[in-house]
């Protein structure tokens, strides 16, 4: 069905679909940032004669740039992904650390989708539910949460249907 490739994918396994969280869980990075540039200014307009004070406001204009960046990248590196055998989550705990989840389609049981309010419907973000017997996967801050679900609706209604058939 694809012909798009990730790591640890199995022989004659089609991926589906890639999703990820919304942007907006990044958002400790953006905060972290805007501290950051506050913290800098406050010397700057404490000691505004004083030369050394830029310098101290451009270390924390850089710290909080790392801080972004840190965010960015567990958000980018954190992903979901959707085959014709299995729900693969990989998240991002650091720089270095790394969890992965793999959860077969026909173990499925339920799917279900949430959107939290006033904030998810403004920016479009919401919670999946995976039901299986073992237990469940919650995916919280999903970008575009419905559509989301119908994939996984249609790709686990195939694979049902299947082994029905069968």
């Amino acid at each position: 069905m694809s012909e798009l490739q990730f790591d640890g994918q199995r022989k004659g396994e089609n991926l589906i679909f890639i999703f990820r969280r919304h942007i907006l869980t990044a958002r400790k990075g953006l905060i972290f940032m805007l501290i950051m540039t506050a913290l800098g200014m406050a010397p700057l307009l404490l000691w505004p004669g004083n030369s050394y004070m830029f310098w101290v406001f451009l270390g924390c204009i850089f710290i909080g740039v790392l801080g972004l960046i840190y965010a960015y990248m567990m958000w980018y590196f954190s992903i979901y992904i959707v085959t014709d055998q299995r729900l693969r989550q990989i998240s991002q705990k650091g720089l270095w650390k790394k969890t992965v989840v793999d959860l077969g389609i026909d173990k499925i049981q339920s799917i279900s989708y949430q959107v939290p309010g006033f904030f998810g419907g403004i920016f479009g973000y919401g919670t999946i539910l995976v039901q299986t017997a073992v237990g469940d996967l919650i995916i919280s801050n999903v970008s575009k949460p419905e559509k989301v679900y119908n994939k996984l609706q249609n790709v686990t209604g195939k694979v049902n249907h299947g082994n029905s058939k069968a």
